[in-house]
């Protein structure tokens, strides 16, 4: 089996990028055999279940796992680097690391910058309130004050959204933040992705669902940039539909959503 070291945690992008170099890592226009190369993969901190640390101080979750079983199926060696989800976009930018996988959502435009795999996850949007809110749904929202987390697929909904209903939206950079503003009342909701909320509140997050507050979302992908990194897209999407075939992907994801 492939070794494979994992750094969580949140490290400021600007030590990330020592490190990197301080390790070897080749950058990621190196044309060296996938055989030989060790790809560096950025992702988020705290995104669970896609991406946490759990209470054994492992660093898991679904893309984490996900990422592994492809890297096993496609045969390639990777380091992944929790950095946060704009340090990890920044990593993929500069070339300090080779691709990304953080719940990202694919968007128009982010394919500006990015390049994505077939999209290896579909989620909903839906909305969090404190216990005995008589927020219900979205229509409940009119010209209140919301959280979201930046760069999320729920903070792109809660935006398209906005101006229809006088929302006054309050960004975070990490999700625990976010439901504590909304728990504290600073905040009457936040947007976030149904299957992260969902596994937060099974958690023990002190906020419920609303049931008619749920929204087609978006997909997530594997991202590299723009014209970069091809082969190591490619062995992704290859990966990702040979785990799809043999089961092993639905058991990833049954593992944290069941």
């Amino acid at each position: 089996m492939k070794m494979k070291k994992i750094f969580a945690g949140a490290i400021a992008f600007a030590a990330a990028a020592s490190m990197l170099a301080g390790c070897g890592s080749e950058p990621a226009q190196d044309n060296a055999s996938n055989a030989s190369k060790k790809y560096v993969i950025a992702t988020d901190t705290a995104f669970p279940p896609f991406e946490f640390t759990n209470a054994s101080q492992q660093f898991v979750g679904i893309d984490v796992d996900i990422l592994a079983a492809i890297a096993e199926d496609q045969g390639f060696d990777y380091e992944l680097n929790s950095l946060g989800f704009d340090a990890a976009l920044a990593a993929v930018q500069s070339g300090q690391a080779d691709g990304m996988i953080a719940g990202m959502s694919i968007t128009e435009e982010r394919k500006n910058n990015f390049d994505f795999s077939e999209p290896y996850y579909d989620a909903d949007v839906t909305i969090a309130v404190a216990p005995g809110s008589d927020i219900k749904t979205f229509e409940d929202l009119k010209g209140k004050k919301v959280a979201v987390k930046t760069a999320t697929n729920g903070a792109d909904y809660a935006k398209s959204i906005a101006d229809e209903y006088s929302l006054n939206i309050t960004e975070f950079k990490d999700s625990p933040t976010m439901y504590q503003d909304v728990i504290t009342g600073n905040t009457v909701a936040c947007f976030e992705d149904y299957p992260v909320m969902a596994y937060n509140v099974q958690q023990g997050a002190k906020l419920e669902i609303p049931e008619g507050a749920t929204a087609a979302g978006s997909s997530y992908g594997f991202a590299v940039s723009k014209d970069k990194n091809s082969e190591l897209l490619e062995m992704f999407d290859a990966g990702l539909k040979n785990i799809k075939e043999n089961g092993k992907y639905q058991e990833i994801v049954d593992k944290y959503t069941k």
